[in-house]
């Protein structure tokens, strides 16, 4: 599958220069973002049998991956 779902420059498209220009100045938002970039692909493994894994975990990917984007919105929002 090519296409992996909910990557940082399909959740914030208009955001995409100003993700970059954080990543480059702030080490915490370069922190987030690849933490969030390496659970996104976890969990697209884990969703298309890859590397597939129990319910609970999935779950708790899920939700790990909500708040980094939450964290990742917010640094953007002050930005």
């Amino acid at each position: 599958m090519t296409h992996v779902p909910h990557e940082l420059a399909e959740e914030f498209p208009h955001m995409q220069q100003e993700m970059s220009d954080l990543k480059a100045r702030d080490g915490h938002f370069a922190k987030l973002f690849d933490e969030y970039h390496t659970l996104n692909r976890a969990i697209h493994r884990a969703e298309t049998n890859v590397e597939p894994t129990d319910d609970f975990h999935m779950l708790e990917m899920r939700k790990k991956r909500l708040q980094l984007k939450d964290e990742i919105a917010a640094c953007l929002t002050l930005a």
